[in-house]
């Protein structure tokens, strides 16, 4: 596909349109003009020619950015949709947070359904976000200085096919962790003055788990002095695999006021999760599982739809396995074409009826059951162009997911691959740093990274 058009700004926007669609035109060539409020898009794909005419109050650059690349690839999608026959459950909407363009029609006075319903995103999906926006009443906060500590522990005790995290094999990396757990300890009191209201701390992966105890241990204490600044915050470990985790651990996380643990099983299908290189069983989750409830954790239950050959039935089957457990959170998300997966070595397109089916039958699941979605995002290349929802019984949502996801505070994170963000809520503006990804650059300038954040967080 070769795709031309006089506004680079637009280039990408377009592209993420087209890579929707499974069909894909051979050329697109592009002309933007705008004049006297009005936002002209001349599109020629495979020949045939299109032109559209959009006005709408531009008030200053920034909504004008934000109007140029909407009215493009509403319009683009419109013609792709009209010539292959096919319509995205989030239409024209290809950003990574949709509940954040809804925040901020809200924000304008405006009701946000209108513009969803205008870029052919389709009924389901804007009740999600209508009850996504009421679960996070209470939670939901934009304050310049709220803080979330992210803490990365990049291990784990296999790499699955569908991942593209920096993670191998703990055999491979074991030789790191001593002194990986030094630069944390590092980081981690260097980190102390940066913190501002703290509102949650989560240790995540990888597969934190994957450490044995006395290594699990050193973390959780290089932690205590950020968790002193506020004893009450939510405090969340993603245990993550059942195969890793022990009675030891467990104990560990409460004695050291761990309140929130994710297991997650992935599948409740023995045969896949073979396929997509996970050693543990599913007799394994459930011990996992019964040894996590005496210590009376908010559990969260991860859930993938399109898993290798993984049927409707079989997914809603997990789906409804996850549910008798009585965890508080279940995230549902959808199989992922990403960069360093074994599995973008092997697909180029997800189909998407099937996991389209998975994901609405699934909502009607959780929601029979009484959880309600609190959070969504959506990645490139996801299967069916669906999305990642992670649903909550009442009053259990996981304030760290919700921050992260509306970009609403801080994020302070340490750790290899971990990028923080400074969150400048007047300033409608946010910036990264991030740190690098494999273990021996990240070991090698660890004190360049802590003076670095230190200036970052000033």
């Amino acid at each position: 596909m070769i795709l031309d058009t006089n506004c680079p700004f637009l280039e990408n926007e377009l592209l993420d349109v087209a890579r929707l669609f499974k069909e894909r035109p051979q050329t697109i060539t592009h002309a933007f003009h705008f004049e006297g409020g009005v936002f002209s898009n001349a599109f020629t794909v495979d020949g045939q020619a299109f032109a559209f005419e959009d006005s709408d109050n531009v008030t200053n650059e920034l909504e004008y950015k934000r109007l140029e690349r909407r009215f493009a690839k509403l319009r683009l999608y419109e013609i792709l949709s009209e010539k292959y026959g096919v319509k995205m459950p989030w239409g024209a909407l290809t950003g990574i947070r949709p509940t954040k363009l809804a925040y901020s029609e809200l924000e304008k006075g405006k009701p946000f359904q209108p513009l969803f319903e205008k870029m052919g995103v389709q009924a389901e999906n804007i009740r999600l976000i209508a009850d996504i926006l009421d679960a996070q009443k209470g939670i939901y906060q934009k304050r310049d200085g709220n803080t979330d500590v992210f803490i990365s522990l990049p291990f784990c005790p296999t790499k699955c096919a569908y991942c593209s995290f920096i993670t191998a094999p703990i055999e491979k990396t074991k030789t790191y962790v001593p002194a990986y757990l030094q630069s944390l300890r590092k980081e981690l009191l260097s980190a102390v003055d940066s913190v501002g209201n703290l509102r949650s701390v989560y240790i995540g992966g990888g597969t934190p788990f994957a450490l044995d105890t006395d290594d699990l241990e050193q973390v959780l204490k290089a932690t205590a002095p950020i968790l002193a600044l506020n004893t009450a915050v939510e405090y969340t470990v993603e245990a993550g695999r059942p195969d890793v985790f022990s009675e030891d651990k467990l104990k560990l996380l409460k004695d050291y006021g761990v309140n929130r643990i994710c297991i997650n099983p992935q599948t409740f299908d023995g045969e896949t999760l073979k396929k997509i290189g996970r050693r543990h069983t599913v007799e394994q989750f459930y011990e996992a599982y019964e040894m996590a409830e005496k210590y009376r954790f908010t559990v969260n239950i991860d859930l993938i739809a399109g898993l290798e050959d993984e049927s409707v039935e079989t997914f809603l089957q997990s789906v409804k396995r996850a549910v008798a457990t009585g965890a508080e959170n279940i995230t549902a998300h959808c199989l992922s074409l990403k960069s360093g997966a074994k599995l973008k070595e092997e697909t180029s397109y997800l189909e998407n009826d099937r996991v389209s089916q998975m994901v609405l039958g699934s909502r009607e699941i959780l929601r029979n059951a009484g959880y309600e979605p609190y959070y969504t995002y959506r990645q490139k290349y996801q299967a069916g162009n669906n999305e990642n929802t992670g649903w909550t019984k009442r009053g259990k949502a996981c304030v760290y997911n919700v921050d992260v996801m509306e970009e609403t505070a801080d994020n302070l994170a340490v750790g290899a691959n971990a990028v923080s963000k400074r969150v400048y809520t007047d300033k409608g503006l946010i910036e990264r740093m991030a740190t690098p990804k494999d273990l021996p650059t990240y070991l090698g300038k660890i004190d360049e990274i802590i003076q670095k954040r230190r200036k970052f967080f000033e």
